[in-house]
Parts: C-alpha cells; sequence; structure tokens
C-alpha cells in the first residue's frame, strides 16, 4: 500500500433517533442516523409479509385487470 493516501479510520460514536447508541469504525468521528438495527421493522421482525402480499391484487384493482380464471 502507498503511505499517506488512505485517510485515516477512528472510532464512531453512532446515535440513533430511537435512543440506542453504539460505537463502530468510520471516517468521522460522530454519526446521527434516523434508524439503526434495534428500531428497523426488518431486523426486529416486525415486518410481515402481509403488507407485501396485497399489493398485486391492488394493482389488478386499480389498473381494472381481474384475475383470469383457471383454463382447463
Amino acid at each position: 500500500m502507498k503511505k499517506d493516501i488512505h485517510p485515516e479510520l477512528m472510532d464512531c460514536n453512532v446515535s440513533c433517533a430511537c435512543g440506542n447508541k453504539f460505537t463502530t469504525k468510520a471516517l468521522k468521528d460522530a454519526m446521527a442516523v434516523e434508524i439503526c438495527e434495534s428500531c428497523h421493522p426488518f431486523y426486529t421482525g416486525k415486518q410481515t409479509r402481509a403488507s407485501k402480499a396485497g399489493k398485486a391484487e391492488k394493482f389488478n384493482q386499480k389498473y381494472g385487470r381481474k384475475p383470469e380464471a383457471n383454463k382447463e
């Protein structure tokens, strides 16, 4: 590696809007984030597939498409 061209990596204090605080490595010494692993729905298990499942039906209702009957 070449000398004196790489940025210095330092300890970074991260604070989330939910109140969670943790330390990591970064180029800055402090960061403020809106969402972290403690409050994100995907990581906390609060995200449900039910909210995603209705999108196809919602699209069909909006654009007037009807599901095709099973053709035998």
